[in-house]
C-alpha cells in the first residue's frame, strides 16, 4: 500500500507522461493485462486511457487493472488511470 505522501509524489511524476495504453469498447482481457503487466514492469509507472466509448464504470475497471497486473493504482482523474509498480530489474523511481 502506497502512502498518501508516495502517491502524491507519483502523480507529480506522472504529471508529464502520455497514456500508454487505451481501453475501448471491447473493455479489458487477458491479453491487455498481459501487455500492461510486461510495460509497467519496464516503465514502473504509466496512465492507461478508458474512451468514452466504453460503458464499464471507471473506477470498477480502474480496481481490476491493478489487482490484476499487482500494481497500485494511484490515481484515477477523468478517463485517465495510473498505476504504479515497483520493478524487480529496471528499478527508477525513488519512492519518498
Amino acid at each position: 500500500m502506497l502512502t498518501g505522501k508516495q502517491k502524491r509524489y507519483l502523480r507529480s511524476q506522472a504529471h508529464h507522461l502520455d497514456p500508454v495504453f487505451q481501453i475501448g469498447k471491447g473493455g479489458t482481457n487477458e491479453h491487455l493485462f498481459r501487455h500492461i503487466e510486461e510495460a509497467i514492469e519496464k516503465r514502473e509507472l504509466m496512465k492507461i486511457s478508458i474512451l468514452s466509448n466504453n460503458l464499464d464504470d471507471k473506477n470498477e475497471v480502474a480496481a481490476e487493472l491493478a489487482e490484476r497486473t499487482g500494481s497500485e493504482l494511484v490515481q484515477i482523474l477523468g478517463n485517465t488511470i495510473t498505476l504504479y509498480k515497483e520493478s524487480r530489474d529496471n528499478k527508477q523511481i525513488q519512492l519518498p
